[in-house]
């Protein structure tokens, strides 16, 4: 049996409900104890697009394995791009979204990079909407907690010629995730890279797809095996200038007011939490300078005490300090408690998130 769920920005989506829901108990156990992306809600919604058609049959179905022919193209060329974002839920109890706009609209870009359609704007919000009207109890509530949204679009054409797949879907899971920092906000340490390099000019650094963290698992464990907890890499081409951590973008913070980071040049993701961090940094009076850093500039800036402190960006972690940088050849430190710059920004974003603060940006659109 099935019904639709009215959709304020798209056509309707047709619901197919989960047989066996978990029961509010099991619910609540799983929800008790969070880690990011092990536990998921009872459904996703999904989007089916086909070159002859377009996109079509929007639905909301039971989570669960999706059938894929073995010659699908995702499999073997890796066509697919995907996004995340977080819905929060709020004390009096209402779930907002924090520039899902911003989210579809980077989809886009990156399903552009890799020759898939571009699913529109309306589409994607709807489908958040879809799913929270079926999900919202799984969006938890206890401090610095979410439901981390996962859309994502896969080339599902059963064909083994190197072209664009004529056929793709687009999903979207959801999973309840606990706090980033389960003690508290700790500074972590980052690992330079000199041998592998996450993207190049002309590359998909820009494009949010699997390749680019595929690309960067093998140092990420390397990394582990040293004692650090994140890869910071270097531009392909002179191996001498910050580009991004695995996942994150990276800021530094000079003792004369000024804030650095990496400018935007198609190798790093245009992160929409950097965005959002450095509207705030401005608003506090610091200057934000894009531009390339050298890993010289950063080693010795650090060192003598002119880079105070060094912070990372992204939507799982929200605001990261880094407290121990090192390579081949050097290591230095900022000390073992974030900066008050870094926690202040932290700070001042979370409040928004959360809805303990104004949102005079305009960020935060309420789902439910």
């Amino acid at each position: 049996m099935t019904h639709l769920v009215p959709s304020p920005t798209a056509e309707a989506f047709r619901v197919v409900p989960h047989p066996a829901p978990a029961t509010a108990a099991e619910r609540a156990e799983r929800l008790s104890d969070l880690r990011f992306g092990t536990t998921f809600t009872d459904h996703m919604a999904r989007i089916t697009w086909s070159a002859g058609r377009g996109w079509e049959d929007r639905r909301v179905e039971p989570y669960g394995p999706i059938p894929m022919d073995p010659a699908a193209s995702v499999l073997h060329y890796a066509q697919e791009v995907f996004e995340g974002l977080k819905a929060y839920r709020w004390a009096d109890g209402s779930i907002h979204l924090f520039r899902p706009e911003a989210n579809a609209e980077r989809l886009q870009r990156s399903a552009a990079r890799l020759a898939l359609p571009e699913l529109p704007v309306e589409d994607f919000l709807a489908s958040i909407h879809a799913l929270l009207e079926l999900d919202h109890a799984w969006v938890p509530d206890a401090p610095e907690t979410s439901l981390y949204l996962r859309p994502f679009l896969i080339g599902t054409d059963v064909f083994l010629g190197l072209r664009p797949s004529r056929k793709v879907e687009y999903l979207l899971i959801a999973s309840p995730s606990g706090p980033y920092f389960r003690g508290g906000v700790a500074p972590v340490s980052i690992w330079v890279e000199r041998d592998y390099h996450r993207a190049g000019p002309g590359g998909t650094g820009a494009a949010k797809c699997g390749g680019n963290y595929a690309a960067a698992l093998r140092p990420q464990v390397e990394a582990a095996q040293r004692g650090f907890d994140q890869v910071l890499y270097l531009d392909a081409a002179t191996g001498s200038v910050l580009e991004e951590l695995g996942g994150m973008n990276v800021f530094a913070v000079r003792t004369d007011g000024t804030v650095l980071t990496p400018i935007i040049n198609g190798n790093i993701l245009e992160g929409i939490t950097r965005a959002s961090v450095i509207a705030l940094l401005e608003d506090q009076d610091l200057k934000v300078i894009e531009r390339d850093i050298s890993l010289d500039e950063l080693r010795d800036g650090v060192e003598s005490g002119e880079i105070a402190e060094v912070f990372a960006c992204g939507t799982a972690a929200i605001v990261t300090p880094v407290g121990r940088i090192a390579s081949t050849d050097f290591e230095v430190g900022t000390g073992d408690q974030p900066g008050p710059v870094t926690l202040e920004v932290r700070r001042r974003l979370t409040d928004i998130q959360y809805g303990r603060a104004e949102d005079t940006y305009g960020w935060m659109r309420r789902a439910l």
